[in-house]
């Protein structure tokens, strides 16, 4: 379920930056940016882009529109942005193909019901 999100990759000028170019806006006109050392609280894309990229161990996010530039250790992009990649291509899908949520498991008191008999 989502739809997969188009991602082109740049290099920046400096070294421990990448520019992500992407096929849709997730910010309209406005500017998030973002730290590893400030906690994101908010509900919208760009804040849950920025959770999942600070999981992954970036230490800096600027989101404007159809742009997301990442900062982080330059010797760490090699294995870094192949899963930034893949973490923004894949923002708004919520099952991938072959995959179903987990079912609910019961309550642990309807597991332990006594049996009458």
């Amino acid at each position: 379920m989502g739809q997969a999100i188009t991602v082109t990759v740049r290099d920046g000028v400096r070294g421990d930056v990448k520019h992500f170019e992407l096929n849709r806006s997730l910010t309209g006109m406005q500017t998030h940016r973002y730290t590893a050392a400030e906690s994101v609280t908010g509900t919208k894309p760009p804040d849950e882009l920025a959770r999942r990229l600070f999981a992954l161990g970036v230490s800096a996010v600027t989101i404007y529109s159809s742009s997301v530039t990442v900062v982080a250790p330059q010797d760490g992009w090699p294995a870094l942005q192949g899963q930034i990649e893949d973490t923004i291509t894949n923002l708004f899908i919520y099952y991938r193909d072959g995959q179903l949520p987990a079912p609910a498991t019961p309550p642990a008191e309807e597991l332990e019901a006594p049996v009458s008999g």
